[in-house]
């Protein structure tokens, strides 16, 4: 950081030098002849290291965009929707970018109870597969490019029913770029910017500081 210390204070004695010049490191101050100015850091640091702070924000960003809506505190909503704003812009730029093709794939026979079906070969019992044509999207470069940047953000999303029965059979992984891509990109698709609300609620128990409702619109 650059110190610039007016002539006449560079005129006292060596030890004052040195101690104005190590207050001024110390507080981030810079000064000029006539004024002082503060130094402001360009985000919220959020009282926490790097690695934690960025955790802390990927997790919220990522329960924003599969509840809606998140209570939180104010410094951390306005951070969390700068990064929200921007991966639903990539899902509003690239939602189209993508050609059909129709594929062979290889899947097991369930019986009507949903249950694989078993055959016997070589005395082994195995699951009988049948090939079956089906259409998937494939992603064009400039998706699959944006596709791995909010893969860059967003957290693994595993969905867990409630009712404890057949809870691990229907217990399966969410995925939310595919939601991003499908549903906030056509939703928003006529909208330029402006994808969330911040609403202030008071103040939270305990730390007594500021709760915000970040919730993205409903159009």
């Amino acid at each position: 950081m650059e110190i610039k210390v007016p002539q006449e204070r560079m005129r006292k004695a060596p030890q004052e030098r040195m101690r104005l010049a190590s207050k001024t490191k110390r507080h981030g101050w810079v000064y000029h002849e006539r004024r002082k100015e503060t130094i402001m850091a360009k985000y919220r640091k959020l009282g926490r290291t790097s690695p934690q702070r960025k955790a802390l924000l990927r997790n919220q960003v990522t329960a924003l965009l599969y509840h809606g809506k998140i209570v939180t505190t104010e410094a951390r909503a306005k951070e969390v929707r700068k990064i929200a704003e921007h991966l639903i812009t990539l899902a509003i730029k690239e939602r189209d970018n993508y050609e059909t093709v129709t594929v062979t794939a290889k899947v097991p026979v369930k019986d009507k109870d949903g249950k694989r079906v078993k055959e016997v070969i070589d005395g082994k019992r195995v699951t009988k597969f049948e090939n079956v044509e089906k259409e998937i999207r494939k992603d064009l470069p400039s998706r699959l490019h944006a596709r791995r940047q909010i893969l860059r953000v967003l957290y693994p999303v595993v969905y867990v029913p409630t009712e404890a029965a057949g809870r691990k059979r229907n217990t399966k992984e969410v995925d939310l770029v595919a939601k991003m891509f499908d549903e906030y990109g056509p939703k928003y698709a006529n909208r330029n910017g402006g994808y969330t609300r911040i609403i202030k609620k008071g103040l939270r128990h305990g730390s007594h500081s500021g709760a915000c409702l970040i919730a993205v619109f409903d159009i």
